[in-house]
């Protein structure tokens, strides 16, 4: 897991500091924030103490409504649970109270630079937190988005995945990472493929060298990241081996407890690797429609009976 800090969201975000300057490096645990609405009218039983605080126009009215000593007593109750920070979306105007309990207990306290929807806010917050704070691992391989989909080319050394990927490439399909792929877990079933910013937009090709995809074939050829779908296996090709059966038993590959549906192919002078990746990614794409190739077939053959 990688560190976020509260200086992370002033930066990835544009917020004003209002208060805290000196805390900037609070670390930030977890990938959700939370707004404070049951916990300003003293419900506490289910207060997520370690989340990013937002403040939006809602919690903002009801703390300008109260009493002097009422909004005292109800900001307190919060602050003294010392949460990362807290971030107001609906504008800097009258918090010189907030900022001043703020200032007391050593709590950052941000403001975005104009008032925004909070729902909007939260939406960019958490989906930053989220990619940020996911486990992750890192594999020898390449990734590349095949027709909107994810897949990772993974084989030994020498076996031909760049030369794959930069085929696919000129077919007009997006590289994501080549030799290191860095691979989030963002939820259960989600993984996402990504590069380590090191190899960013460059491609490795045995006899050739180093390519900047984005300088030869335009910024088209290239993006940061993509929700990985199929992991594709290149291997050398074995006698005896392939089969021609109408639908190949079920594979799966598994990252950090994520299942990946796995497909092997097997390589020989003359096979279109390219072009059977292609097929595979939108058979993958029926298949989650609902339609099977092989069902279909078997269905026309047993009506001839």
């Amino acid at each position: 897991m990688k560190l976020l800090t509260v200086e992370h969201l002033v930066q990835k975000f544009a917020l004003k500091v209002l208060a805290g300057d000196e805390q900037l490096q609070k670390a930030i645990t977890q990938p959700r924030s939370h707004r404070p609405g049951l916990e300003f009218v003293g419900h506490f039983d289910f207060f997520p103490t370690e989340r990013v605080q937002i403040l939006g126009s809602k919690e903002i009215t009801y703390l300008h409504k109260l009493s002097l000593d009422e909004r005292q007593f109800r900001i307190g109750n919060i602050v003294k649970y010392h949460p990362p920070c807290f971030i107001v979306t609906a504008g800097e105007e009258g918090l010189t109270y907030l900022t001043q309990y703020c200032l007391e207990e050593g709590i950052p306290l941000l403001c975005t630079n104009t008032p925004q929807p909070t729902s909007e806010f939260i939406t960019k917050l958490d989906a930053y937190m989220v990619k940020a704070l996911a486990p992750e691992t890192a594999i020898h391989g390449v990734c590349i988005n095949v027709y909107g989909m994810g897949i990772l080319i993974r084989g030994k050394s020498g076996v031909g995945k760049s030369e794959t990927a930069h085929t696919l490439i000129g077919r007009g399909h997006r590289l994501v990472a080549d030799d290191i792929v860095v691979l989030k877990k963002l939820s259960p079933t989600t993984i996402l493929g990504t590069h380590d910013e090191k190899t960013k937009e460059f491609l490795s090709l045995r006899s050739i060298g180093l390519l900047n995809v984005v300088r030869l074939y335009g910024r088209k050829a290239f993006q940061d990241e993509t929700r990985i779908a199929l992991d594709i296996e290149l291997t050398k090709w074995q006698k005896d081996t392939l089969n021609n059966e109408l639908e190949q038993e079920s594979k799966f590959t598994e990252y950090m407890g994520v299942k990946i549906p796995h497909i092997e192919i097997q390589l020989q002078p003359g096979r279109d690797v390219a072009g059977l990746i292609e097929a595979a990614a939108n058979n993958w794409l029926l298949k989650q429609q609902g339609y099977s190739a092989a069902e279909e077939f078997i269905k026309r053959l047993e009506s001839e009976f």
